[in-house]
């Protein structure tokens, strides 16, 4: 059986509605899940992160999350070196950036940032990506500028 189009015309906006709802109310995609390691003058220190690659995973972060393991975290890959700043906004848990090259190097870290502040944590200088650690993290491998990061998105 088929519907006459000028009876089906009647529900398009109905059908697009239901599509927008759908669609809008939707968990966000999981992310890659990728291994890095952090290394410092304390060792190496390893972890699984999330990789945020798209306009859309980096706009969300770690926006409401309750907590974040030790050996957990967020690389947010830019591709291409640029000026960057972060902030808190609905983000639940302290968190460390860490501010990385293109080389791989760490330029500089936000130690502990406060939960939900907007305030913007800037970079400092061009970086490729920023890893976010749980607060505190940093301080506990001894992280500091000049140290480096391994991740397949930097040259070995």
């Amino acid at each position: 059986m088929t519907i006459p189009v000028r009876r089906t015309a009647r529900f398009l906006p109905l059908i697009f509605a239901i599509v927008v709802a759908s669609t809008a109310t939707s968990a966000p995609r999981p992310l890659k899940i990728a291994p890095l390691d952090v290394v410092t003058s304390r060792g190496d220190f390893h972890f699984q992160v999330e990789v945020a690659d798209t306009v859309a995973s980096r706009e969300r972060g770690l926006m409401f999350r309750k907590s974040l393991a030790g050996d957990r975290g967020m690389l947010f890959d830019f591709k291409t070196s640029q000026a960057v700043a972060f902030w808190m906004k609905n983000t639940l848990i302290p968190l460390d950036m860490l501010f990385i090259g293109a080389d791989g190097q760490i330029v500089s870290i936000a130690r502990n940032a406060q939960p939900m502040d907007e305030t913007p944590v800037p970079s400092g200088a061009p970086v490729m990506a920023v890893l976010e650690l749980r607060g505190g993290r940093a301080a506990e491998m001894g992280a500091e500028p000049g140290d480096r990061v391994r991740e397949a998105i930097f040259p070995r």
